[in-house]
């Protein structure tokens, strides 16, 4: 069995969505200048590299980080490729969304890591899209960068349509080396109480 580690580190360096916090990780005690031990202070937003979107992100009543059940983010999951600009109605009619409760969309945007610049021009799931994948009964959707939504988005319609239908988002991975097909997901946020996001470390394995 081969394991795949398809998180962002997290760095001062990476890019962030406009608007986020920083990354800001300050080592407080250090070995070197005399302490026992090495201890960091780290600042971050709650939706920073590869994280967790639930229902509470944009519905006031949708259940928080720390109340996702777990079962939805662990078990079988189908990465599926996709070479478009955008993700929409008409990409999936080439989908077989048949008995896939999780599902998850490479794309271009996992070569977008590269660079430690935020990219305006990411590949994104339109609300029509969003749409069909409540209607096909998934439970659980990710993408490859920073944000399912278009940028630029004022109505943030696609979060809204499936956080209002209670699928958990997952953003921010990176899948420049996984392969299409189907693998079993292990999705772990941190358990920050009543939070409305958290990094996460999501391994896939075959």
């Amino acid at each position: 069995m081969k394991i795949y580690d398809v998180s962002v580190p997290i760095s001062p360096e990476m890019p962030v969505y406009p608007g986020d916090p920083n990354v800001k990780i300050e080592l407080r005690e250090s070995i070197l200048k005399g302490s026992a031990c090495n201890v960091s202070s780290i600042s971050l937003g709650s939706h920073t590299g590869t994280h967790i979107d639930p229902p509470y992100h944009f519905i006031e009543s949708g259940i928080k980080v720390d109340q996702i059940p777990l079962s939805l983010l662990v078990g079988k999951t189908h990465v599926v490729e996709v070479t478009s600009a955008c993700i929409d109605k008409s990409v999936l009619k080439e989908i077989n969304l048949n008995n896939s409760m999780r599902l998850i969309f490479k794309t271009r945007n996992s070569y977008l890591w590269s660079t430690n610049r935020f990219v305006e021009d990411y590949v994104y799931l339109t609300p029509d899209a969003a749409e069909v994948l409540v209607e096909a009964g998934i439970k659980l959707v990710g993408i490859d960068y920073l944000s399912i939504e278009q940028y630029g988005s004022t109505t943030y319609q696609t979060h809204k349509t499936l956080l209002g239908n209670g699928v958990i988002i997952i953003e921010g991975l990176n899948l420049a080396e996984i392969e299409a097909g189907d693998y079993e997901m292990i999705c772990l946020p941190l358990k920050i109480k009543d939070a409305d996001g958290a990094p996460a470390r999501v391994i896939l394995r075959n």
